[in-house]
């Protein structure tokens, strides 16, 4: 389990987490046990709490298993599966993907490689610049245009911060019509550049252009039907991850190592988006170089890995992290 992490003098976030001028001083405490941030004011020395984050009480992180779904949550993950027919594993595999099957001795026991039947799966891609910061993008589960642009952040491997803005949500809905003058999703901002636009067609095109060879994919390129067969995509889920569950702001976003295509990914992300909890995604479609960066890490890979650094909990397992998600930031 994570021990005690302490963060000082860390500046007030705005709602969109762009820096501004210090205002107060921080200490957050995070352990496996129970997680406070305390404001300090300059003008005093008195503290007051700010936003208490607790871990659920007999916490204990899972062990990780491999394709298999808790009992009482199968149905979520067949349901969120369904979209891998519909949109027929768009956002499964990265740009350039290319693999075969090699000998189980051709690939050290220190590299990331799917084993089976006595034989390792050796994987490649091609990928273009990597941007600095993540992109930044305000969307939503439910929304089909949406999952448009989240299948090409997996295939581009981008790391990816994301804004949920889910209908009722008091943050970030009101933050893109602030920007852009409309409550339309999804809507993109890049750092590195300076861009921000509106339209999924747009976004693909940019990204593409930007950080890939140029050429969107084809099952992304096809107009109406692609809008069409992503929002069949979404059938399975009913409406999940489409509205505002009142929920405690978290002092820094969350990190999720997830990718589009995964329906246990999947799960996950549409209680992120409920909660309304900002989040980096790590992408890690087949392929992605930061399966080998996890699985140096851990000695494990598997996703979805969630980590929190408001109460310094790192996590496997897709049922255990919606419930960990819920009892603790769920008002």
């Amino acid at each position: 389990m994570p021990g005690i992490i302490n963060y000082t003098q860390i500046p007030t976030f705005s709602p969109n987490f762009h820096l501004t001028k210090p205002k107060f001083k921080y200490l957050i405490k995070a352990s496996s046990k129970n997680s406070e941030e305390t404001v300090k004011s300059t003008n005093n020395e008195e503290c007051r709490t700010k936003i208490r984050i607790k871990v659920p009480e007999n916490f204990e992180p899972p062990e990780p298993i491999r394709f298999k779904s808790r009992a009482d949550r199968r149905g979520d993950t067949i349901g969120a599966a369904t979209a891998l027919l519909f949109r027929l594993a768009s956002g499964v595999f990265v740009s350039g993907y290319s693999a075969e099957f090699v000998p189980k001795d051709a690939i050290p026991s220190d590299r990331y490689a799917f084993e089976i039947a006595g034989s390792k799966l050796k994987e490649s891609s091609k990928l273009g610049p990597r941007p600095e910061k993540p992109i930044e993008i305000y969307e939503y589960e439910s929304c089909p245009f949406c999952r448009k642009v989240r299948e090409i952040v997996s295939i581009l491997d981008l790391d990816v911060l994301f804004y949920p803005c889910p209908k009722n949500g008091p943050n970030f809905r009101p933050k893109v019509v602030e920007m852009g003058g409309k409550k339309q999703f999804p809507y993109m901002v890049d750092p590195n550049t300076g861009v921000e636009m509106y339209e999924s067609d747009d976004i693909i095109k940019y990204l593409v252009n930007k950080y890939g060879d140029g050429e969107v994919p084809c099952l992304l390129s096809l107009g109406p039907l692609t809008t069409l067969s992503t929002g069949f995509a979404l059938m399975g889920r009913f409406g999940r991850g489409h509205s505002y569950t009142p929920a405690k702001s978290p002092p820094q976003p969350l990190v999720l190592w997830a990718y589009e295509g995964s329906p246990f990914c999947k799960v996950v992300r549409e209680v992120l988006v409920e909660l309304e909890l900002p989040h980096i995604q790590r992408s890690c479609a087949r392929g992605s170089p930061k399966r080998q960066e996890l699985f140096d890490r851990i000695g494990h890979f598997q996703v979805p890995f969630l980590e929190d650094p408001n109460t310094g909990v790192e996590m496997f397992e897709s049922a255990e992290i919606v419930d960990y998600l819920r009892a603790t930031y769920a008002l």
